[in-house]
């Protein structure tokens, strides 16, 4: 018998702690004396309301566990039952060792693990890595974990006008943990997925490593112009690739994109061929929130019952890099 895998269940942990765009503003304001900022000014380019804030004393670990043990008790899953554990945040505890250790100490797991880093599409290259392990029969159970608390990366401090546009998208960001369950199955549900990179447009989005930066933190750096240019070509190899999957994009019952702004999840959805309103809206209310934006449509979709079992899911990611990725999954 054929083996396969599927995507069992996905849930978020989203932060009590709460920042309106008008107090984002206001902070920067105060950080950045002398640099004019219309009021509105995030709402009108990013489409942002407010944004999730983590507390101060949680790492990404605590948000990723806090993800993790809703889901494996929402699931029905022992922690003993879990084969392999992924760790897709873009943010860790440290560099060394994998925070997917710290993780799995914290949920009292004694399965192998390791991270896997790719910007915003960690989760959705889990997805294929944790497809393809089942696949061949390495694991039964692979639990993805993931969390950002990209608002401790938010630039207050802005001393040149110039840089000022490439300061702003850290104001927009959004702290949460998340995690997606993938289990052997009898019949297909990951049915399967493609990747694409443009890595010379690497330095378009960037947030330096403080162990290459003389132990400073690198300041969050992205040149919006410059990452959407970036994905150029990519949006006609996505579809071709919905395509050879057999799969149009009208057959999808939802449709998962990364959403770092309302107008770029416009511009996504343009990309792939969909209609923006049937697009689960997570930015306005969460900021964004990285890696933690598909799991958060994923989980919203099953909580306000948009999500059901035999229904066919797209999942699309464009992350810096370049990279863009989809997965195409039988819920």
């Amino acid at each position: 018998m054929a083996l396969h895998s599927a995507v069992v269940h996905a849930t978020v942990h989203v932060p009590e702690g709460r920042q309106s765009v008008s107090a984002v503003e206001d902070r920067f304001r105060a950080g950045s004396p002398g640099i004019p900022m219309s009021r509105g000014v995030l709402q009108h380019m990013y489409g942002l309301s407010q944004r999730t804030v983590a507390p101060h004393e949680e790492q990404p670990s605590d948000l990723a566990v806090h993800a993790a043990r809703s889901l494996l008790e929402e699931s029905g899953t022992p922690a003993g039952k879990v084969d392999l554990l992924l760790y897709a945040g873009i943010l860790a505890d440290m560099e060394e060792p994998a925070t997917a250790h710290v993780v799995a100490a914290k949920l009292g797991l004694d399965c192998p693990v390791f991270d896997l880093k790719n910007a915003c599409n960690g989760v959705l290259n889990a997805l294929e890595v944790a497809d393809s392990f089942i696949r061949t029969g390495q694991y039964r159970r692979v639990l993805i974990s993931s969390a950002e608390v990209s608002t401790r990366e938010s630039r207050w401090s802005v001393t040149d006008p110039d840089e000022v546009m490439g300061a702003l998208p850290s104001l927009s960001t959004g702290d949460m943990g998340s995690a997606v369950l993938v289990c052997a199955s009898t019949r297909p549900g990951i049915l399967g997925s493609r990747f694409f990179a443009n890595s010379w447009g690497w330095q378009a989005a960037t947030l330096p490593n403080p162990y290459a930066n003389h132990r400073t933190m690198g300041r969050l750096e992205i040149d919006s112009a410059r990452l959407v240019d970036s994905f150029d070509g990519m949006p006609a190899k996505v579809r071709a690739a919905v395509r050879e999957l057999g799969v149009d994009v009208d057959d999808f019952d939802l449709v998962c994109v990364h959403q770092p702004s309302v107008p770029f999840t416009r511009v996504a959805c343009g990309w792939v061929g969909v209609d923006p309103s049937r697009i689960l809206s997570t930015f306005p209310a969460h900021g964004n929130v990285a890696t933690n934006t598909i799991p958060l449509q994923l989980a919203t979709a099953l909580k306000s019952d948009r999500l059901h079992p035999g229904d066919l899911v797209g999942m699309f990611g464009f992350a810096s890099g370049a990279s863009a990725g989809v997965v195409i999954c039988r819920w």
